[in-house]
């Protein structure tokens, strides 16, 4: 059994987080999917690595507006519940793990992603997007088994 209380959200409010964390997590994992196909099918690895860095930018307006409702649905659940020890603690793991997720979602679009497009110790740099990517997808997966088994 996951240590996992529900937390007291309003219907509407968890409606609306659900939907939110399953369309970050989706769009992260729909990226795992795409970008490979882009080395494939296109003409050059050139033209692919540019189109790649344009998904993972389009993605990083994605993740942090997703976050942003996450965080303030999170806000709003506190502000309205009654609170017992074991919400309160669940809402901290839920907000702990939005910002452990937008902050790989930053490492990733303006820690890695310019070193990556300029080439500039590719190996490195492409190693360390992915983890953060990587890591941004685990917290998200965290998320959505957290919010998806709440009433």
């Amino acid at each position: 059994r996951l240590p996992s209380q529900p937390v007291d959200v309003p219907v509407m409010n968890l409606r609306v987080m659900r939907v939110s964390i399953a369309l970050w997590w989706g769009s992260l994992t729909t990226l795992f999917g795409v970008v490979p196909m882009l080395f494939i099918h296109l003409p050059t690895p050139a033209l692919a690595g540019g189109m790649a860095a344009r998904l993972f930018s389009a993605q990083t307006y994605v993740s942090l507006a997703c976050g942003l409702v996450l965080l303030l649905g999170l806000w709003l659940a506190g502000k309205e519940a009654s609170e017992n020890t074991a919400t309160r603690s669940e809402r901290r793991v839920c907000a702990v793990l939005v910002t452990l997720a937008l902050l790989a979602v930053v490492g990733v679009e303006w820690g890695a992603a310019p070193h990556i497009v300029a080439r500039d110790n590719l190996k490195f740099w492409h190693a360390l997007g992915t983890s953060l990517f990587s890591a941004q997808w685990l917290c998200c997966a965290a998320l959505l088994w957290r919010l998806s088994g709440q009433r």
